[in-house]
């Protein structure tokens, strides 16, 4: 999905999670234009919000006392980047039906079903629920079902936006691009699984949290899946490179047989 540069109105939103990476990053860049953000977690995570930001404060998986607190609360849109199977989704639906304009779901695009024809789009490419899914993919197919059966059954406007692999500032996978660093930085070989000739996007977590604000309240967005993810595509290899040319170094590379990863 590509965001544009049009505004819409000002909302108030509630971002379930939203002191950890994705979340923080779309708190920042909601309060950044003008909307009310409200937070909902438990409050165990130190960080430094924006002082704009109210905060709400429990467990979520107490399904009866999350349904209670948020009935005495007025959004128009919910964002929910915590979010990983009905169980997580329904005490909100059970709290918000009729009372906000939309649901916003941090999806995966870990769904999909391998495939040689790119690049992989929403409308066209079938998902994997057979027995190389994992539990979490296969929990965020569910999730997205029974959301958009709720949008054409009884109009709870939702949109699912998907995430590619993400990357950027206050990322809390450390296997991730930090790993990377460190390892060119300290002059490791780095291991590339195969030949080093998949191709993969990725994303930045400021950019995520754009699409995920322009998608809010547009009418074009509800009941639809949209795969976000930065424009530039590489190789395994290529992405290693990348980083090697940030860092400054010639990198080491091991290729790791695809059976041994």
């Amino acid at each position: 999905m590509s965001a544009g540069d049009d505004e819409g109105a000002l909302v108030k939103v509630l971002v379930m999670g939203g002191t950890r990476f994705n979340g923080l990053a779309l708190v920042n860049d909601l309060v950044r234009h003008g909307h009310d953000v409200t937070v909902f977690n438990r409050g165990q995570t130190e960080v430094q919000l924006p002082r704009a930001v109210n905060r709400l404060y429990g467990d979520r998986n107490d399904h009866e006392s999350l349904t209670a607190m948020l009935k005495r609360e007025d959004f128009d849109v919910v964002q929910d980047v915590s979010g990983y199977s009905i169980d997580d989704v329904s005490p909100l639906f059970e709290a918000f039906k009729g009372r906000i304009g939309h649901y916003i779901f941090a999806g995966s695009t870990v769904i999909y079903a391998d495939t040689n024809v790119l690049p992989i789009r929403e409308e066209t490419h079938a998902v994997d629920e057979g027995p190389k899914q994992g539990e979490y993919g296969k929990n965020k197919i569910l999730v997205e079902r029974w959301l958009l059966d709720k949008q054409r059954t009884i109009g709870f406007n939702s949109t699912v936006m998907s995430f590619s692999m993400v990357f950027g500032p206050h990322n809390n996978i450390i296997e991730r691009e930090q790993r990377m660093f460190m390892r060119l930085r300290a002059g490791r070989p780095v291991l590339i699984p195969g030949d080093g000739t998949t191709v993969g996007q990725i994303g930045h977590v400021d950019d995520q949290a754009k699409a995920m604000r322009m998608a809010m309240m547009n009418p074009n967005t509800y009941g639809k899946r949209y795969n976000i993810t930065g424009k530039d595509y590489y190789t395994d290899e290529g992405y290693v490179d990348t980083f090697a040319k940030v860092v400054g170094v010639d990198p080491e590379k091991v290729f790791i047989p695809a059976q041994l990863m």
